[in-house]
Formats: structure tokens, sequence, C-alpha cells
């Protein structure tokens, strides 16, 4: 799911990664909305929001949202950084250091988050699961070679209308299995993304922000799997080698 990269790559390693981690944003982004009032996975709408305060002359606001925007590129650029300097060395850590961290910074704002209301501690957690989707939107994007993306729907509802669309005027056998298996991915994803909101947005409701261990619960799921699945390959090739 993590591992494997260019030809080696199949169409089941990216459902994995994207059934696992848009579930992840799914939680992030509803526990964003309800706590801090803000969206977390994305910065679309911080444009917006920005260019209102711009108008409306008020600076504390458009500081605090290019601030937002920030920080998913840092993410971003952090796990594009790491897994440069760590792809040709050690290939591992190429995808488990920059989950590692989103996991940390998922359980930080998960324990301290809950009761600290002061603005600029909300502004400080809306800043880290910023960072941490940026992280996260960059690994899987770079893992899967753009095919899959995670923390925001507009480009897949984009994509999936126009493979719909295409749907109907297709009749090669090929093209419409690639179609398919295209069409299949991206609503994986949308509601894997609608699944983690739900549960995230219910157990916001008894947990407060502890509802991101949901998240890290996905993260850890997601890690464990992909060591177990490796270490079953391993035992099995060696068996037949035998």
């Amino acid at each position: 799911m993590f591992r494997h990269k260019g030809r080696k790559r199949a169409f089941v390693h990216n459902l994995r990664l994207a059934s696992m981690l848009s579930f992840v944003a799914g939680v992030v982004n509803i526990a964003g909305i309800l706590s801090l009032e803000t969206l977390t996975t994305n910065v679309t709408g911080h444009f917006a929001y920005f260019s209102k305060a711009f108008v409306d002359r008020d600076y504390h606001w458009m500081l605090l949202y290019l601030l937002f925007i920030f920080f998913f590129l840092l993410g971003a650029f952090v796990s594009g950084w790491l897994n440069e300097i760590l792809t040709h060395t050690r290939e591992k850590l190429s995808y488990l250091i920059p989950v590692c961290i989103e996991f940390v910074i998922l359980l930080a704002v998960a324990i301290i988050g809950v009761g600290n209301d002061a603005p600029y501690i909300s502004g400080a957690m809306a800043c880290s699961l910023l960072f941490a989707m940026g992280l996260q939107n960059a690994l899987v994007t770079k893992i899967s070679q753009s095919v899959v993306r995670t923390t925001h729907l507009t480009g897949l509802f984009t994509d999936l209308g126009i493979e719909l669309s295409q749907l109907l005027f297709y009749r090669d056998k090929n093209q419409l299995y690639w179609l398919k298996r295209g069409v299949y991915l991206k609503l994986t994803i949308i509601c894997c993304f609608f699944v983690g909101g739900i549960m995230g947005g219910v157990g916001y409701n008894y947990l407060d922000l502890k509802v991101l261990l949901l998240a890290c619960s996905g993260l850890i799921a997601a890690i464990f799997y992909d060591a177990v699945l490796l270490r079953f390959y391993l035992i099995r090739r060696k068996i037949t080698s035998n």
C-alpha cells in the first residue's frame, strides 16, 4: 500500500491507501469544523475568507487565513522534502516518518485541545491540523503518482463527472475496464471520506476533540496492515521457494 511505487503499484494498492486515509481526512475535517469552526483539510475556502477579510480590512483575520494556507503548504513541503531525502537511502522511512508525524500531531491536538477555548490555542490547533493534512495529501499524491487525493473532494467530483460522462461514449472493453476502475476508486474515496465525517460528527458529541483518536487509529491500522501484509508475502515467498 505504501511501499509499492511505479510499475509495481497496482490498483488495489491505491484502493487500500485511498480508503484508509480518506477516512482519516473525513474525521479531521468534521472535527475542525465542529471544534475550531474552520476548514482543516484544504485551503480553497481560506482563500475566499482571506479575500473577504481583505475587503473588510480585517487584518487580524487576513493574517490568520494566510497562516492557515501557509501551514498546509508547509506540510506538503515537509512531506516532499522527506521523500526526496529518504527514498534513495531508507525508502521505508520515506512514508513511515510522515505518517508518524501526522499521528503525533493528531494525538497532540486530541489530548491538548479538549477544553482549551483560547483564540490563540484554537488558531494553533487549526494550523497543526492543516499541516498534518498537507503532509498526508502530499504523501498520498507522491506514492500514488497523483492518482489518489484524500483530503478534499472538489477535484474528485470533477474527475468523477468526466469519467461518468465518458462511460456513455466509450465501447471498447479495455477503455471501459479502466474507466470503471477509475470511477470505483473515486467513489471509494468519497464514501470513506463521508463515513469518516459521519463517524467523526457522531463521536464528537461524546468525545469532543478526542474524536481525533479515531483518525489516529486509522493511521495505525494503515501502517500495521502494510507491515503485516509485507510479512505475509515474505513468508509465503520463502515457503514456495523451498
